[in-house]
């Protein structure tokens, strides 16, 4: 039997009751800490780091992604063709995950060209688009196609859309929806009063006019004004226009100048649909 210096305290054992006590207290300081630090990691990575899958930008942050490229392609088109706005498309009800349900944003820009080779016209946006989207025209069911990446996981498309006419839009794919998407606005009252000056010859627009735009690159904003009128057969488009550039397309049914503003008219079922349109510059 050893003797006990005075003063000293034998260590506690693991299984005494102080033991597990400091131990727990240990334990819990430590998850305090990782939690804090995961935190503020987890804050740092939402504000720094790009998106990697697109369900972590919701439609009100993916939607403005799409504007901006909405009017860097039409910065892009030039003198390829005469352009116009097409009304957004978004599609709700599509599915994020197999338990949450999103939204699906399109807009477009609808390009009238003198015919010929839509390849061609393609691959001019392509050219002038920024370098970061990789823009290239390849093809697909035998006919051109124009893909390009916006970032944030917005795709861009390009294809013909029947003759003399190209398509081109920018796409979310499906998101959460967020606070929503809110479309752009911008004064069209110049290119509203071209368009009145223009359906009065065929009696008035029969609906409302619809204004659509983008933010250009450079500043300002692409304007298009959108409307319709009841017009006979017998009735020249080009006509209600007036002088300006020379058309690119001037048809009994389609009719489309470049300009400030552009117009582009087309007759379909009895009636006149006509957009006027203020390019962002290329």
């Amino acid at each position: 039997m050893s003797a006990v210096q005075p003063g000293y305290a034998p260590p506690t054992r693991p299984d005494q009751p102080g033991s597990g006590r400091r131990r727990q207290r240990w334990l819990v300081a430590a998850t305090v800490v990782w939690a804090v630090l995961l935190a503020g990691l987890t804050w740092w990575s939402v504000r720094n780091d790009p998106p990697t899958v697109k369900e972590q930008r919701p439609l009100d942050q993916a939607g403005p992604v799409v504007d901006r490229a909405i009017g860097a392609l039409s910065a892009a088109i030039g003198t390829a063709g005469v352009p116009a706005l097409l009304p957004d498309r978004l599609e709700r009800d599509c599915r994020v995950t197999p338990l949450e349900r999103g939204a699906d944003l399109e807009r477009g820009i609808e390009v009238a060209t003198a015919g010929g080779d839509a390849r061609d016209v393609l691959r001019q946006v392509a050219d002038r688009l920024p370098s970061r989207w990789r823009a290239g025209v390849s093809s697909f069911d035998g006919e051109p196609l124009l893909r390009a990446d916006a970032g944030d996981f917005v795709a861009i498309e390009g294809r013909p859309g029947g003759p003399g006419r190209v398509l081109l839009t920018a796409a979310t794919g499906c998101r959460p929806v967020g606070a929503g998407y809110r479309a752009p606005a911008a004064d069209a009252a110049a290119e509203s009063a071209a368009l009145a000056r223009a359906l009065d010859r065929w009696g008035g627009a029969t609906g409302a006019v619809q204004v659509l735009t983008a933010p250009c690159p450079g500043g300002g904003a692409a304007r298009t004004a959108r409307a319709e009128a009841a017009a006979a057969a017998d009735q020249p488009l080009a006509a209600a226009f007036g002088a300006g550039a020379a058309p690119v397309v001037d048809s009994v049914d389609r009719y489309a100048r470049p300009g400030d503003p552009a117009v582009l008219a087309e007759r379909v079922d009895e009636r006149i649909r006509v957009a006027v349109t203020t390019p962002c510059p290329s």
